[in-house]
């Protein structure tokens, strides 16, 4: 804070004539003028010096156009142009409430400007001192063990106000006494729905996609309110967090708090760096499992302080992006040398709760061991449940066992089946536009065989349905009373209906 008008006129034995010294008047800088009208070239907050030489006619006007630019004070040099200050100018200083000075003839103007310039330097360098003790208290804050909750904690306690740590879609993780959020989770829930919400695995982040950028930070100001909240991690936060006082934040509140939010960034990418280096080993130790290295792998987790459950276990399949829910509950990991898929040993008591906690499709394998055949197994059973889980009419969680009662197809992952069907039904698909040859066989296979059954479903004569299969299997190249052939095609016009894809016009009975 700039030297109060008070502290200028002790240091320099000034006199105080009229206008009186208020507490809160602070001077930020000393000007010199003999103009009768000095405001075009100041600023406000000034100690105006003058000795009068051109100051004649309404010194009411003089005043109150100094009042109006915010001056500081008016210092009268006397002994030069006037021996005293004029009394006009007191009266006028005194009804427009302007701090005016005497300047004794023995004080130079100069002098005056060089006491400023010591208290504005001596200012700003207890500013500096103060931001320095607290970035190193802040420093030491982010050494503890709660680490960002501490940085939080401190840093509330700098500004004299509260502080808040809120993750990537705005809610509040932790917060110090007092905090007001409300205003804070608004505006970000404001902003967020002003893009694509940018925290699930694949989606857009702001700045990304040439839709702009997260600002450097927000103001939010309100009666005896004022808001700072800055976003962690730049172009595409992974958080934010947000300080609040009842003053405005001076020069060096916001050097602390741009401090700490340097720290918050910090603590949140090691954080981040720690979390992936461990899901790597993680993933590694996995891999040991699957070669037989099993003692390997749990000295691997050891030195991370994890272990294994006790067989028999059962295997978790899930997307990606549920890893950071099932990591903080059993072991997870990464699928060794792909990473899309997330596996999660787990003992059988716990799988319905942690399926149920990971809020994705989850695919959930048949009991199972350590033994690498056994193991390997288990992870391609929660695999394809997880196939099954994530097909939007399905449910959320499916057992490896489910699918049996799904019939055959309930075991092909749903790539497989498509590829299968649009590759096996191509040439009745091709032939036209016309989807009558599917539809036709998918009655005829469905009828047993039964011509007139099939035509009576299809509404058609038999003679019609008995032409259409002859050319389906002419198209085809097979002998529709071949069981087998049969089977076949069954199995790729259920795969066709259950898993459709643009490219194959199947038709639907």
């Amino acid at each position: 804070m700039p030297p109060t008008l008070q502290t200028v006129v002790r240091r320099m034995g000034l006199r105080p004539l009229a206008g009186g010294l208020p507490p809160d008047t602070v001077v930020r800088w000393v000007a010199v003028s003999e103009l009768a009208d000095p405001t075009p070239y100041l600023e406000g907050d000034e100690l105006l010096l003058t000795t009068g030489l051109r100051l004649e006619g309404d010194l009411a006007g003089y005043v109150g156009r100094l009042v109006a630019r915010g001056v500081a004070g008016l210092g009268f040099g006397v002994g030069v142009s006037h021996a005293e200050v004029p009394p006009a100018l007191v009266e006028a200083a005194g009804r427009a409430g302007l701090p005016l000075l005497e300047v004794p003839r023995e004080t130079p103007f100069i002098a005056i400007g060089k006491a400023v310039s010591e208290l504005l330097a001596a200012e700003q360098y207890e500013e500096i001192t103060r931001a320095f003790a607290a970035q190193g208290r802040l420093t030491r804050a982010a050494l503890r063990p709660e680490g960002m909750h501490a940085v939080v904690d401190r840093l509330a306690k700098e500004v004299g106000g509260w502080a808040a740590l809120l993750d990537e879609t705005g809610a509040v993780r932790h917060a110090t006494r007092g905090a007001r959020t409300e205003g804070v989770t608004a505006e970000l829930g404001r902003l967020l729905t002003g893009h694509p919400r940018p925290f699930a695995a694949g989606e857009e982040r702001p700045g990304e996609g040439g839709r702009g950028r997260w600002p450097a930070s927000l103001a939010l100001s309100g009666p005896g309110e004022h808001i700072v909240v800055q976003p962690l991690g730049g172009a595409r936060p992974r958080g934010f967090f947000a300080v609040g006082a009842r003053e405005a934040f001076s020069p060096v509140t916001h050097t602390v708090i741009n401090a700490a939010g340097s720290l918050l960034t910090l603590a949140m990418e090691q954080g981040r760096t720690q979390a992936a280096a461990e899901r790597r080993v993680r993933s590694a130790a996995l891999d040991l499992l699957l070669s037989g290295a099993g003692q390997q792998a749990r000295d691997v987790l050891a030195a991370l302080g994890g272990r294994l459950p006790e067989p028999p276990l059962t295997v978790l399949a899930a997307r990606a992006d549920a890893l950071d829910v099932l990591e903080t509950r059993v072991f997870a990991a990464p699928e060794p040398h792909a990473g899309d898929v997330v596996f999660a040993l787990v003992p059988e008591a716990l799988v319905e709760e942690v399926a149920g906690e990971a809020d994705a499709p989850v695919g959930v394998s048949l009991p199972a061991t350590y033994d690498p055949a056994s193991l390997t197994t288990a992870l391609d059973q929660a695999r394809r449940a997880l196939a099954a889980a994530q097909h939007p009419t399905g449910p959320r969680v499916v057992r490896f066992g489910e699918l049996a009662g799904q019939g055959l197809l309930g075991l092909l992952d749903q790539a497989t089946a498509q590829a299968f069907a649009t590759a096996l039904l191509a040439p009745l698909t091709a032939y036209g536009s016309r989807a009558d040859l599917v539809e036709s066989l998918r009655a005829y296979l469905e009828s047993n065989g039964h011509w007139d059954a099939a035509a009576q479903r299809l509404g058609i004569h038999r003679h019609t349905l008995r032409y259409r299969m002859r050319r389906v299997g002419d198209l085809l190249g097979r002998d529709l009373d071949d069981p087998g052939v049969r089977a076949e095609l069954w199995l790729a016009l259920e795969a066709a209906r259950r898993y459709p894809v643009t490219s194959c016009a199947t038709g639907s009975s």
